[in-house]
């Protein structure tokens, strides 16, 4: 079928709205007509070939909710009309990442970058006679995808669109990132570092766990605000401000398990994330960085001496066909603030737009809407 989508042609340009034809479903796969799209920091990274796929054009956008439409064949657990999720890294449940536990990091999380179909190898989208690259297999830019089951998660068809799409990455990776990567405990002090989706996430996180204190830290005053509404105790606009008051309010103690969801990790930063954490502390990598950069600035004698621990995560270390209709459940009965994370809804045409304001930090987290005029 003939839509449109959002490509990438080459680095640093912006966004193009074009005319995208897509396959039929194949076995194992499911044609889902997308209703909202979340616009997170990683699609950007494609812009400036911070995550380089395998080639160009890239059809943008890994955050999605909508309806499934059409079944390949051997598909046995979604059906037409069923209400879906995409998790952004496929969970198959049955390669040695999976059966050991780590969904999250299941094989087939290798054709991540090559935009090859999971079922047989395949490029299932073409613009302009070329083979698109889908960014983490979805592509959800377009108003509709062909996607393989194992990248799609059913959810209850009473949960709106517009929040239910942000728990295919961003919720889930940020929730995650506390209570399971970081492994908050109550009475724990914690410090947010970034306060985008990811970031506020993870701030609810922290809540939830029972922690005491949680410095929040970000650069843009109207987004320490939005973290002291959604529970945090301290804001400041720098690390360095946020270390001064850690130690003066923790008589020294520091936090003892620190989360950075900045928009883009650089190395030479990694040391003053370090310094605010405590002793036998945890200071979770969730934030990117580029692929290209390999250099860190780390005080190795305080790594030892105070048997501090770096870790890295991807999707917050759970099982996304578990946490994401769990986060939902969460949200249905009040526990998770969805709503308040969505500030505003663009159309696709004004994707660039909303990319600016999420530059430019007016967004916590914008989303593309889709209306019958888009399709």
């Amino acid at each position: 079928m003939k839509t449109k989508g959002a490509l990438i042609w080459e680095f640093n340009q912006p966004w193009q709205i074009e005319e995208i034809e897509i396959g039929d479903p194949r076995k194992h796969e499911v044609k889902v007509q997308l209703e909202a799209a979340g616009m997170c920091h990683s699609d950007h990274h494609l812009v400036t070939g911070g995550i380089p796929m395998m080639g160009f054009p890239v059809l943008g956008g890994h955050e999605g909710a909508g309806k499934v439409i059409e079944v390949g064949e051997a598909v046995e657990d979604l059906a037409v009309g069923d209400h879906v999720v995409l998790s952004f890294i496929p969970s198959c449940g049955k390669c040695p990442s999976c059966q050991a536990g780590l969904r999250n990091l299941c094989d087939l999380g290798a054709l991540l970058l090559a935009g090859t179909s999971v079922t047989d190898g395949s490029f299932r989208i073409q613009a302009r006679g070329q083979d698109v690259y889908p960014m983490a297999l979805l592509g959800t830019f377009s108003p509709y995808m062909v996607v393989h089951e194992s990248s799609v998660v059913k959810i209850d068809p009473s949960i709106p669109f517009e929040v239910a799409c942000l728990v295919g990455c961003g919720v889930t990776t940020g929730y995650g990132s506390a209570v399971r990567t970081a492994d908050i405990r109550p009475g724990d002090d914690v410090a947010i570092i970034g306060l985008g989706g990811v970031g506020i996430s993870a701030l609810q996180g922290a809540v939830h766990a029972g922690a005491r204190y949680i410095f929040a830290v970000d650069p843009v005053p109207w987004k320490r605000e939005q973290a002291l509404k959604f529970g945090a105790t301290h804001a400041y606009a720098t690390i360095e401000e946020a270390t001064a008051a850690c130690a003066e309010i923790t008589w020294g103690g520091m936090a003892k398990k620190v989360i950075v969801t900045v928009g883009e990790v650089h190395g030479e930063e990694v040391d003053s994330w370090m310094g605010i954490t405590a002793k036998a502390g945890t200071c979770v990598l969730t934030a990117m960085g580029s692929l290209t950069e390999n250099q860190a600035t780390l005080n190795l004698s305080m790594l030892s001496l105070l048997q501090k621990n770096l870790q890295g995560t991807i999707f917050g270390g759970g099982n996304p066909h578990y946490d994401i209709p769990h986060l939902l459940s969460m949200y249905q009965v009040g526990k998770l603030n969805l709503d308040d994370m969505v500030t505003r809804q663009y159309r696709l045409e004004d994707i660039n737009e909303g990319y600016q304001d999420m530059l430019a930090g007016r967004n916590i987290r914008g989303i593309i809407r889709y209306t019958d005029a888009d399709r």
